[in-house]
């Protein structure tokens, strides 16, 4: 390789020698009309040869002899530039320390820097482009004609990197823009519009396609996708925007399209400045750090260069998993990986006296809905309700200035006993936040007084806050490709050879993006004043039928390749999930996609009564499902007659 190295380098010396010297002998000629007279023949000859070794010296040492021909650039010609002119400027300097009798024509010392930087920069240039041309012409037989939609700035840039990749052969460009048609890019035609995608894989008999729209809106990329079923071909993406902006990936990085392409929104407005003063340089803890919501706000967090990040979490391998990520992506922050139970009181004070966050976002829960309603009820209970208290109270305690309540819109006239027990986590959270404006102590005549002195000041010490804390629910429905949803399990199937399995042929939920949950949640935390439930605009909802289908065709399947069957509803499984963004029961934000849910607020006494109620060791399903209905009017348990075949 070494020798590989030298021999190059003493190759592009010696044509720079050469080039130097009919530059030189070249500007003489041009000069006198190749009419040179004997007196300035001989100035040739004796200027020639140090004048060469100059220009030598001044191309090694602006590194000219250190770059790779094949690559050559335009920071390349620009180096070969300053190069020259500072060459050519230090020749008459020379000639007059020397005060020797030559005169050389001022024409001259002009021409021979023009015709120099023409010699070197075109033989580089020639070089590279006859290096491309021979390796496409080489393999072109085997090279796949490929379109791309698009003809905007990520589409020239992935032109250029095509054109370097020898199993693809880009044949045009695609885009809507009627003043790019017909324009050549990268000597590449732009053929026309994205309606004429048919044509033109028929023409080119075309079997991928590229589609480089970054930064357009859902709706335009879903077009392109359709067109692209539609003409049976398979569709490739870029990488979104925001990865592109963030340095994560390049242009180049395709990846296969996703239901996050079909489904996807348009990207989130968030308050960067206001997010900033919330994070940067702050402590920040996220509970659940290693599920799908937690881990998700961890990489988001991480953008804004908090002190250090404090990942609590249960399952040891998911926070071994986040960590290695984190690490990997973030090497300049510090992440501080706890173990624990968020029911456990004992742990969570000792974390939060050590590390002092400035903010929770508490995303610990059990969510799998059928798994919660059978065998596991209590548990929930105790997690989600309890769990959310230990973690909520604690951080009155220390002094936490903002704690986000990650919900759902099964809280939402819950049918389930994880929607119910996520709709008292954010009751509990209410409680605290009313609480923090009463007095350090209750007062006589409040509605504890009927229960036993015990009682009362078990409830004054767990109630009273000695901090204020600023307490946001933030609710919102399924996610794409989180833990224990569909998706994944689709997907499973699908690579078994099938059947698909859903639930029931009308059943109708929200997505939306785990970044876009994410980015929502954070700025839901900034605008929180305390004791609001925000509710996210989950867009339109989606037939979980239709969505089996999109995965179907996105593996390069069809429905006869793959069945879907029914399996009737799961154990407090709704058929249709709640309006999020109901106006008649939300009130707008200045952010276009959160609302403000109006829901009552409870006292002290229902939260100190709900206290003693989760201080029970074990309680059975059916007990479980009873009791929430006196804790919850709006709640309906589920019932096997629900449950349609």
């Amino acid at each position: 390789m070494l020798a590989k190295s030298n021999t190059r380098t003493a190759l592009a010396i010696l044509h720079d020698t050469v080039a130097a010297l009919l530059a030189w002998t070249f500007a003489y000629l041009l000069r006198f009309n190749f009419e040179l007279p004997p007196h300035f023949s001989a100035e040739l000859q004796h200027t020639v040869l140090w004048v060469v070794a100059l220009q030598l010296v001044v191309f090694w040492r602006f590194g000219l002899y250190r770059g790779i021909w094949r690559y050559a650039s335009l920071h390349d010609l620009r180096r070969i530039f300053l190069a020259v002119l500072l060459a050519a400027a230090i020749i008459p300097f020379v000639l007059w320390m020397l005060r020797t009798h030559l005169v050389v024509p001022r024409s001259v010392l002009i021409m021979n820097p023009m015709l120099l930087i023409l010699f070197m920069g075109g033989s580089r240039l020639w070089y590279r482009m006859w290096k491309e041309t021979r390796g496409r012409a080489h393999l072109k037989l085997a090279s796949e004609p490929v379109l791309v939609l698009g003809a905007g700035d990520a589409a020239v840039s992935l032109s250029k990197d095509l054109a370097k990749n020898p199993a693809w052969q880009l044949v045009g460009f695609l885009d809507d823009d009627a003043n790019k048609q017909n324009c050549i890019l990268n000597g590449v035609q732009v053929l026309g519009d994205l309606a004429s995608l048919a044509h033109w894989v028929d023409h080119f008999s075309v079997e991928q396609v590229i589609i480089a729209m970054p930064s357009s809106s859902h709706q335009q990329r879903q077009r392109a996708i359709k067109l692209c079923q539609a003409a049976r071909v398979k569709a490739l993406t870029v990488p979104s925007f925001d990865d592109l902006m963030s340095g994560k990936v390049g242009v180049s990085e395709l990846r296969a399209i996703e239901l996050d392409d079909l489904l996807g929104r348009d990207p989130v407005r968030l308050d960067k400045a206001g997010l900033q003063e919330l994070l940067t340089h702050k402590t920040v803890m996220v509970t659940g750090a290693g599920g799908s919501i937690g881990s998700e706000l961890c990489r988001q967090i991480a953008h804004f260069l908090p002190l250090q990040i404090v990942l609590f979490e249960q399952s040891e391998f998911a926070l071994y998993t986040l960590e290695q990520e984190l690490k990997q992506t973030f090497p300049e922050l510090k992440f501080v990986c706890i173990v624990g139970d968020v029911r456990d009181a004992a742990r969570v004070d000792e974390v939060l006296q050590q590390y002092r966050p400035v903010s929770i976002f508490h995303a610990a829960a059990y969510k799998h809905v059928p798994m919660m309603e059978q065998n596991n009820a209590w548990q929930a209970i105790r997690n989600n309700v309890l769990g959310t208290w230990t973690v909520a109270h604690a951080a009155q305690r220390h002094g936490v200035a903002k704690f986000v309540l990650i919900s759902t819109d099964k809280a939402v006239n819950p049918t389930n006993v994880m929607g119910a027990s996520k709709r008292l986590a954010e009751l509990v959270c209410q409680a605290l936040q009313s609480s923090a404006t009463q007095a350090d102590s209750l007062p006589h005549g409040n509605p504890l007084s009927n229960f036993p002195p015990q009682a009362v000041e078990r409830a004054n010490e767990k109630i009273t806050p000695k901090l204020s804390t600023r307490f946001v629910m933030v609710r919102f429905g399924n996610v794409l490709g989180s833990t224990g949803s569909v998706i994944p399990k689709f997907r499973a199937q699908i690579a078994q050879g099938g059947p698909i399995t859903v639930t029931h042929p009308d059943i109708t939920r929200y997505f939306m993006s785990i970044p876009e949950a994410a980015q929502l949640v954070l700025q839901a935390g900034l605008m929180g004043k305390g004791g609001e439930i925000f509710v996210l605009d989950m867009g339109e909802p989606v037939k979980i039928v239709d969505l089996a289908k999109e995965l179907i065709r996105l593996s390069g399947l069809t429905d006869d390749d793959i069945k879907i069957e029914f399996s009737g509803l799961r154990p407090g499984e709704k058929l249709y999930e709640e309006l999020l963004a109901d106006d008649e029961h939300t009130l707008p934000t200045p952010h276009s996609k959160l609302r403000i849910a109006q829901a009552t607020t409870p006292d002290s006494a229902w939260l100190a009564r709900l206290l003693d109620w989760t201080a029970a060791t074990a309680k059975p399903d059916a007990l479980v499902r009873s009791d929430l209905t006196g804790w919850l009017p709006e709640y309906q348990p589920y019932s096997e007659s629900d449950s349609i075949k």
